[in-house]
């Protein structure tokens, strides 16, 4: 949809209306439109769309309007499980599962003649990171509880390939909505109700434990003091955001920077010497390091103007008329940001069709030109964890192995789906690097 919207603004402008079905939808593609949204309309814009899609009959801090209920959340997430203070008690956690990462590809790199497939790697490091933080270790327990892992993964994985889904009901005239009763409306029903059920076994199977020091039970902490607000929905809704606005996104960036860097062999080289000279070969990298690595850095927001996870933010819409860019916009209205557009955008970005992690050296990046996780209010709240999984994922993979194209050039073409991700999964050439120290193979194999 973003190409096609782009083409759209080429032709009518930076910001144009479209008629879907009984909604009237208003498209952003230019920097200062997104600045207008998001500061002096930031309030107006601050509400979503109902859409089938929506969990929990829109009450999820991603899909519930603006107002107390949302403020809410926000603060929940904000202070209880995605503060830095919360983010830094987990970090041990992070770290172990950026050893597992590291350990399993030692495992399988004997030689540059070995291959191997990167999608599903990055998609298990996210998964468990984020489940690490919702219930702790003991849902990873192998002889246990793996298959209830692989299970949840393939209800995320059904979510991503059937999300978009929605759109057709929601935009048809009541009169008509039956016609789409028996087709991909039914199936998203039946996977809320599975996600349902997965959830609320998760959150039984805790409920009474003590001490557990995860997301589940600061939550129903939470319940015990208000019952009445806290509920299983709110909890579950907490959950399900969390889990999927967590996973997939970091996967696919990860998967993009890794695609972009094997094209990109002398950018590779650049950020390994800045990494050898930050941090050498005794240890691996940790979270500590990461401001300190510049030109990384760069590299993950080249990652994010090339290849956003989200190329169209979430939607917004208008709770009360009002205008953007001399545009009357009426109440009800929604709008779509295309911010693969914006990070396109030849009046903004020099040579923007390039990747140039230098353009990003010694510049303070403007909000409205580069919106990974959005802008405002309902900026995306988990921003602050991604960039820590994303930045030491690609750091160990940098550190400890050399890396080769498995052709002449990695496809970079784009597949369907919420996410923007490869079309086909990345796969390498990777080989154990020889000069690391064994007091870092010794502390990722001791993983």
């Amino acid at each position: 949809m973003h190409r096609t919207l782009e083409n759209l603004s080429e032709k009518y402008g930076p910001i144009f209306s479209l008629q879907f079905g009984k909604r009237l939808v208003v498209v952003v593609s230019s920097p200062s439109a997104v600045k207008e949204c998001f500061t002096k309309n930031d309030i107006t814009l601050a509400n979503r769309p109902p859409l089938m899609i929506g969990g929990y009959n829109c009450t999820t801090i991603i899909d519930s309007c603006y107002g107390d209920h949302w403020r809410n959340l926000r603060r929940i997430c904000a202070r209880e499980i995605l503060s830095s203070s919360s983010l830094n008690e987990s970090q041990t956690s992070r770290q172990h599962q950026i050893k597992l990462l590291v350990h399993r590809l030692f495992q399988n790199c004997q030689d540059f003649g070995t291959i191997v497939e990167l999608k599903s790697k990055f998609t298990e490091l996210s998964f468990n990171v984020i489940m690490r933080m919702v219930c702790g270790s003991q849902f990873f327990n192998q002889d246990k509880d793996d298959n209830k892992a692989a299970y949840f993964r393939e209800l995320i994985g059904e979510f991503f390939s059937n999300g978009d889904a929605s759109n057709v009901d929601d935009f048809l005239p009541s009169p008509f909505s039956w016609i789409y009763k028996h087709t991909e409306k039914n199936t998203l029903k039946q996977l809320g109700r599975k996600m349902d059920e997965f959830l609320q076994g998760l959150i039984d199977e805790y409920r009474g434990l003590t001490d557990q020091n995860n997301m589940i039970d600061r939550l129903l902490s939470l319940q015990e003091s208000r019952p009445d607000y806290y509920t299983d929905d709110i909890i579950k809704g907490i959950i399900m955001v969390i889990v999927i606005g967590g996973t997939d996104t970091t996967a696919v960036t990860i998967e993009w920077a890794m695609a972009l860097l094997l094209n990109h062999p002398k950018v590779l080289n650049k950020a390994r010497i800045e990494i050898n000279n930050h941090v050498g070969g005794d240890r691996l990298v940790n979270e500590a390091d990461l401001p300190n690595l510049k030109y990384l850095q760069c590299i993950i927001l080249e990652t994010f103007r090339l290849c956003p996870a989200a190329p169209m933010l979430i939607p917004h819409q208008s709770a009360e008329d009002t205008a953007i860019g001399g545009f009357d916009i009426p109440r009800g209205t929604i709008l779509l940001v295309n911010a693969w557009a914006i990070h396109r955008d030849p009046l903004v970005w020099a040579d923007p069709e390039s990747f140039r992690p230098e353009r990003f050296e010694g510049i303070e990046v403007k909000p409205w030109e580069l919106l990974p996780f959005g802008m405002g209010r309902r900026a995306c709240p988990g921003a602050g964890l991604a960039q820590r999984v994303i930045g030491l994922a690609l750091g160990a993979l940098i550190q400890c192995f050399e890396w080769q194209r498995v052709g002449q050039e990695v496809d970079l073409t784009e597949g369907n789906g919420l996410t923007h991700a490869k079309a086909e999964p990345l796969t390498a050439r990777c080989l154990a690097r020889l000069d690391i120290n064994c007091s870092l193979i010794s502390e990722i194999a001791n993983t």
